[in-house]
């Protein structure tokens, strides 16, 4: 059968609701209207669909919401989408009845410069451009903070995606807990969970970005002002009882603070960061989210770009000062000559899969078990399309081997080594 066959007929089952609660009491009687309306099936082909059960359709339903996603993104009609095979895996985001692709956008860089945090400068068009082609390869989430550019970045994301019809939009998670100096930009942003800050925040960045809620609303840090753990996280699940996000979860927390959260209420995600050279969540927060059906989205998989495969010395020595990269241990000295040691060893990997280091450093944090998504951050289309492979690179057992033994060889970064 055509792909285009398959994409006309699935799409008339999910958006037609009499065509397809008649096929599920007459299959075969459909499937001959069908036919005699142009649809071009072999009597193999009729067989197979007539095993279609009516629990399948809510698949099929994921399949052809990116498809129309597509298609509008390019202004053209859904058959013309057909001939884009980048429709990506998605799995469970806990329990929170999202599905996700197994990567989805950062937004950090794309904050731009002039904050204690940045990437650097960062043209809007490009940023705008990235976002737009990775939702077009298939990616359904975005995740952002407040924080990522004071605000700028939840805005790039709402200029991105505003010309998208608002239920083929992909997920927008941001963060907050962390506030900002309006007059002192230069000044480190501090930690606060102060619940009023924290509603004032959500409703910045409703309107930053442009959303009547947000899907997934996470607190960014442990709070540094005082403020309980209790106090900031009961008002997280406020907001989610008040329908102004519909899931809630916390990044950069640990197990001790996963489980005071959960008393109160259930930690729909967690966000840690995580990589072959960052291990240390192995440990314990994954194996702490997976018993408790908590999904997991990791931050730097490629370790903010040490293992892209396309990192080096020299590149690290020329990192503008306002890249907050250029003071970090990982980039100067020993941890970066072990790191680069790391990332070459990923090389012989990614070109027995035909895929880049970057998608194999990205595709190993997903061989982990409880882990739901990667966030994968871009600031080109051409860097998406350096990465996005990693949705669908399972890594054999052999691979996993390969790995763990460069680890413990290279010396690079900590915690356990192999899933």
């Amino acid at each position: 059968m055509t792909h285009q066959s398959v994409e006309i007929l699935i799409g008339k089952l999910v958006t037609d609701e009499e065509l397809r609660e008649a096929f599920q009491q007459n299959p075969h009687g459909v499937l001959v209207w069908l036919l005699r309306q142009g649809l071009q099936l072999s009597r193999l082909e009729i067989e197979a669909l007539k095993s279609i059960k009516p629990s399948d359709l809510s698949g099929l339903a994921d399949m052809i919401d990116r498809r129309l996603q597509k298609a509008s993104l390019r202004r053209a009609p859904m058959t013309d989408a057909v001939r884009d095979t980048d429709t990506l895996p998605t799995a469970p985001l806990g329990r929170t009845g999202m599905r996700i692709t197994r990567v989805g956008f950062g937004a950090w860089a794309i904050g731009g410069g002039g904050w204690t945090f940045a990437w650097g400068n960062q043209d809007d068009a490009d940023s705008i451009a990235a976002i737009r082609h990775a939702v077009e390869r298939g990616i359904n989430w975005i995740d952002t903070a407040a924080v990522y550019g004071l605000g700028h970045s939840e805005e790039i994301v709402a200029r991105a995606l505003r010309d998208i019809p608002a239920d083929d939009r992909p997920y927008v998670f941001t963060k907050a807990g962390l506030v900002w100096d309006e007059h002192d930009h230069a000044a480190p942003p501090r930690r606060v969970g102060d619940p009023l800050s924290l509603r004032r925040e959500v409703e910045a960045s409703l309107r930053r970005l442009d959303v009547e809620r947000i899907d997934l609303y996470q607190m960014h840090w442990p709070a540094e002002d005082g403020t309980p753990l209790e106090d900031y996280w009961g008002t997280l699940l406020q907001l989610k009882e008040e329908g102004k996000v519909r899931a809630v979860g916390l990044s950069n927390h640990d197990v001790a603070q996963l489980e005071a959260a959960e008393r109160l209420g259930h930690v729909d995600t967690l966000q840690p960061p995580f990589s072959a050279i960052r291990r240390e969540v192995a440990a314990a927060e994954l194996p702490w989210c997976a018993a408790h059906r908590t999904g997991v989205i990791v931050y730097s998989p490629m370790q903010s770009g040490l293992l892209t495969g396309s990192f080096s010395a020299k590149r690290a020595a020329e990192l503008d000062a306002g890249d907050w990269r250029s003071r970090s241990p990982d980039f100067t000295g020993e941890g970066l000559r072990r790191n680069l040691a790391l990332a070459e060893a990923l090389r012989p990997i990614a070109e027995r899969h035909g895929a880049t280091v970057a998608a194999v450093a990205v595709a190993w944090t997903l061989a982990w078990p409880g882990v739901s998504g990667a966030i994968v951050g871009a600031r080109s289309p051409a860097q998406v399309d350096g990465w996005i492979s990693a949705a669908s690179l399972a890594l054999t057992d052999a691979d996993l081997d390969e790995i763990a033994g460069a680890i413990e060889r290279t010396g690079a970064g900590t915690g356990p080594v192999r899933p």
